[in-house]
């Protein structure tokens, strides 16, 4: 969880009605769960439509974060800019570039988002695509961790993994899921074509729903006999996996 100081704040009902109304990129909300009336209704809407997870917190949450007379809402405003999901996919098609995309499901730690940026600017992939639920928020830290990454790469907020998996495969992306135990060895996975590499969290791994609507599970076979790799240091092999096949293809 990053600390009170980590994102400028916007405090109150109006203040962040205003900013939802005027389109500035907002992190994340932080909405007292007894909260309510008309302006709370519509800031739930806008959000919703503007794909920007909301948490319902007690007051003790809100009086930490600010000493400032809060109204019961407090929001995060964004260092960074993101794109629909769609429309990050319809980029890529149009510079004339095969789609590779990281779909993270349940990543919260913000250096492994960082570090997963990072790798996949320098392997070709074009955005990461980010669920409001479950998943971290890009602080500075993330920014750091990332060597600047987060700022040159797509992301895609999306309300939620099932959503970003219908959209790519409606946009005739395959779906990878990643687990220890997945069928299929990366190198022998096709990723030279439009690919989404879904990365789980390191504690529960992929989500059941990715399970069940993969088109594949791919797996990096190891020399040893461990419990696993750090997320993203699986994800910069796969990454690499992927530019390595894709430069043999040209």
């Amino acid at each position: 969880m990053p600390s009170k100081q980590s994102l400028p704040l916007l405090i109150g009902r109006k203040p962040v009605l205003e900013a939802l109304q005027q389109g500035t990129t907002i992190e994340k909300i932080f909405l007292l769960r007894t909260a309510n009336g008309s302006d709370i209704t519509t800031i739930k809407q806008l959000a919703k439509e503007q794909n920007i997870p909301i948490s319902q917190v007690p007051v003790e949450k809100l009086d930490y974060m600010t000493k400032v007379q809060h109204q019961g809402i407090v929001a995060w405003t964004s260092l960074l800019q993101y794109i629909d999901l769609q429309a990050g996919i319809s980029y890529v098609v149009e510079k004339g570039e095969t789609p590779l995309f990281l779909l993270l499901d349940g990543i919260t730690d913000v250096r492994n988002v960082g570090a997963i940026a990072r790798s996949a600017l320098c392997c070709g992939a074009q955005g990461i695509i980010l669920p409001t639920s479950h998943s971290a928020s890009l602080t500075e830290e993330a920014i750091k961790t990332s060597a600047g990454a987060l700022r040159k790469i797509l992301l895609c907020r999306t309300p939620s993994v099932q959503q970003a998996m219908d959209t790519l495969r409606l946009n005739g992306i395959q779906i990878l899921g990643t687990q220890m135990k997945g069928s299929v060895p990366v190198y022998e996975s096709n990723l030279t074509i439009p690919s989404a590499i879904v990365m789980g969290a390191e504690d529960t791994g992929i989500s059941k729903d990715v399970l069940k609507r993969a088109d594949q599970l791919i797996r990096i076979p190891m020399a040893a006999q461990f419990d696993s790799l750090n997320v993203s240091v699986a994800a910069g092999m796969i990454l690499y996996e992927a530019l390595r096949q894709r430069l043999a293809d040209k």
